[in-house]
């Protein structure tokens, strides 16, 4: 199936499913790190607790900074849901990096890689669907 222009969402429907899908990532990364506090994973880094809320916080950013991402994307590219794809999916095995060097636990550090795969695994579908291709 080719989608023409005029069949793809537009960039307001872009912009809300993405937005949506942020809020949702923030609650389930949120709700992952409390689940995995309570069963006794330490959230400490360098000695420092990383607050639930920075959980929330951190994922709403960078999930809008992949949403400007697919904007430029829906406008530069000739195929953006296979450009935005591609690179988030490679932006997000790329955020593992810090993960494995941090200061802290294996626990605490395999606990950061699945809230990054939580977010990602709501937000790149979310926002790709959008895109034509």
């Amino acid at each position: 199936m080719t989608v023409t222009t005029h069949d793809a969402p537009t960039t307001r429907a872009l912009l809300v499913t993405g937005v949506i899908a942020a809020v949702v990532a923030a609650v389930a990364t949120t709700a992952v790190a409390a689940i995995g506090h309570a069963a006794g994973i330490s959230l400490d880094v360098s000695g420092e607790p990383i607050p639930l809320a920075g959980f929330a916080s951190l994922t709403l950013g960078f999930s809008l900074i992949g949403l400007a991402l697919a904007v430029g994307i829906r406008r530069f590219a000739a195929r953006p849901r296979t450009v935005f794809v591609r690179t988030t999916v490679t932006l997000a095995v790329l955020s593992f990096v810090p993960d494995v060097f941090a200061d802290a636990e294996v626990a605490t550090r395999l606990l950061l890689m699945v809230t990054h795969a939580v977010a990602a695994s709501i937000v790149i579908p979310s926002i790709a669907r959008q895109l034509p291709d």
